[in-house]
């Protein structure tokens, strides 16, 4: 008999609110999705489920209540963010994960941050923060966020960055963001597709490519 695939109710056992969406027959695989600003952590799974069909999801929901809905940490522009805010938020994420792994036998190695906007600030944070946490991960629409980067060793990071060429707003800074994972040792690979802020079925496919390379075959 197939075992069925585990609920996708909200949960809120940890301190992060989050969904896990196991499939019938999981692939080996799991991505843990950062939605942006002023949605849930729902927007990302289609996405997802686009690029690996079979992986284990999960949806994290961000805590923070601004303006226009949930955010990661405060922003003070659209573009300048609160310090505070990054590393409070960065802190509890840091400790989300690994109770993440343990209360749902997941293989971080084999554990991929999808994170879209204000969501993939917090990835890129958490990293700097706290390397070793999150080795693998794809940062769509991203900028960097801290005033302030420790040295940090990024060395074993594998890292995708997707920009929008007509992303006006953070378009500008995705450059910047990859010169300074670099900067820290990470192995990036750089790519822009023609959208704005939006993500699309060409994110998709970049993002499925990137995963299935060998890890070793990152771009530096």
């Amino acid at each position: 008999m197939t075992e069925p695939a585990e609920s996708d109710e909200l949960r809120s056992d940890l301190p992060f609110q989050y969904r896990v969406y196991r499939p019938q027959q999981p692939s080996s695989e799991t991505l843990v999705l950062l939605h942006g600003s002023g949605v849930d952590e729902t927007t990302l799974v289609p996405l997802a489920r686009e690029i690996v069909p079979r992986a284990t999801l999960v949806a994290v929901r961000g805590r923070i209540p601004q303006d226009d809905g949930l955010r990661w940490f405060a922003r003070i522009t659209p573009t300048r963010f609160e310090q505070h805010s990054i590393r409070t938020e960065a802190d509890a994420f840091a400790s989300f994960i690994p109770a993440l792994a343990k209360q749902h036998s997941l293989d971080l190695a084999r554990t991929t941050f999808l994170g879209y906007s204000n969501g993939a600030n917090l990835v890129s944070s958490v990293m700097l923060l706290y390397p070793g946490l999150i080795d693998r991960a794809v940062l769509l629409r991203a900028m960097p966020v801290l005033d302030d980067v420790p040295a940090t060793d990024l060395s074993n990071a594998q890292i995708l960055v997707i920009a929008g060429a007509a992303d006006i707003t953070y378009g500008p800074f995705a450059s910047a963001l990859v010169a300074l994972l670099r900067e820290h040792g990470a192995k990036v690979e750089a790519r822009t597709v023609a959208a704005g802020h939006e993500f699309g079925s060409d994110d998709a496919d970049i993002v499925r490519a990137w995963l299935a390379r060998p890890a070793t075959s990152a771009v530096i």
